[in-house]
């Protein structure tokens, strides 16, 4: 993730740097016009050496607190240590005061009383602002790291979840294919005239298949269009054996949805609902109008027979249960039901 520019070192230094500079020069800037006194301007030149020096201190006391004494001994709730650590520091300033005074203000008379309190109190205040600047800048980097890993955890999941969704979608039950293709086979033999637009369908449903199914939505038509490519090879594989009725309205406007969202329904009709079923039938209705998107397949099944399961039984209404919840959550209701020989499965979605 790229820097903001305040976050750069340079800047952050050179901020740091002004913000000292116009501390340190606020006392002189506020003073009165200096007199043209020559004992004046001296002791003002003494005094200037003299500050010199403890603003360095106050600076080496800022930076030592906020980068050693704070995450070593006030983070780890070692509060002895750290009041020890500021009581020597502030030990050492007072005989750096008096140092310092003796070297440069010779001309002044050293007052212990009043210099201990001075000090106590820029101390103080060097340490509170040194801690409130440590807590601060540790609290702002928390929260960027915090966010910055959400985000890597928010690309994680949504590339988890087009990885399982590309999964899903491509788990489309290679027995139909095995079977159109068998009875292409079978159509050739016979030099059948509907081999031809039969291929042409198959070739169709292949390249939605392959190309089509790489996008996050496709428009409804497509979708329908392939439900009825795939409708009728199975009409053509099963011929009079299986009525199959469909009813697809036209729509108010254009609408997208996930592709090969509703084929598993449609296979799950024809896997089920036919083989040893007389008067096999299956209904497939489909509406869709004011942003809402109603499907609706039934098949019937002999229910006193037992059906011989392969490893993928199931597996495409467990997948498309898995691929409404991940992509429309709330925005669909499914219902499935299996009454008096009869399985039913009614699907609402909201196409927003």
């Amino acid at each position: 993730m790229k820097a903001t520019w305040y976050t750069k070192k340079w800047v952050v230094v050179l901020l740091h740097v002004a913000a000292w500079v116009l501390l340190f020069s606020l006392p002189y800037l506020l003073r009165p016009t200096p007199q043209n006194d020559q004992a004046a301007n001296n002791r003002q030149g003494q005094g200037s050496y003299f500050s010199l020096f403890m603003n360095l201190s106050w600076v080496a006391i800022f930076y030592f607190n906020a980068i050693f004494l704070i995450p070593r001994f006030f983070y780890t709730k070692r509060f002895w240590l750290y009041g020890l650590s500021a009581l020597l520091i502030f030990s050492w300033l007072i005989v750096q005061t008096r140092i310092l005074f003796y070297l440069f203000m010779n001309t002044k008379e050293y007052n212990l009383r009043m210099h201990l309190l001075f000090t106590l109190f820029i101390f103080l205040f060097i340490l509170a602002a040194s801690t409130a600047y440590r807590t601060i800048k540790d609290r702002l980097e928390n929260e960027r790291i915090a966010k910055e890993k959400e985000r890597i955890d928010k690309e994680k999941e949504n590339e988890h979840l087009k990885t399982e969704l590309s999964f899903l979608r491509s788990q489309v039950s290679p027995h139909f294919m095995f079977n159109v293709l068998n009875n292409m086979v079978a159509l050739a033999r016979k030099k059948s005239d509907i081999l031809e637009p039969s291929l042409i369908k198959l070739s169709s449903l292949l390249r939605y298949m392959l190309y089509e199914t790489d996008e996050e939505k496709v428009l409804l038509e497509k979708e329908i269009d392939y439900l009825n490519s795939y409708i009728d090879l199975q009409s053509q594989r099963f011929g009079s054996k299986v009525k199959v009725n469909v009813s697809m309205e036209h729509f108010d406007r254009s609408y997208f949805i996930e592709p090969m969202l509703l084929i598993p329904f449609v296979e799950n009709a024809f896997k089920h609902g036919t083989g040893l079923i007389q008067n096999a039938e299956i209904n497939i209705e489909l509406k869709a109008s004011n942003n809402l998107l109603q499907f609706i397949v039934v098949n019937q099944h002999n229910g006193g027979s037992e059906e011989t399961k392969d490893k993928t039984s199931g597996i495409g209404l467990q997948n498309v249960r898995r691929r409404l919840n991940l992509l429309y959550k709330d925005n669909h209701t499914l219902l499935i039901s299996d009454r008096d020989n009869k399985f039913m499965v009614s699907l609402q979605l909201n196409l927003h």
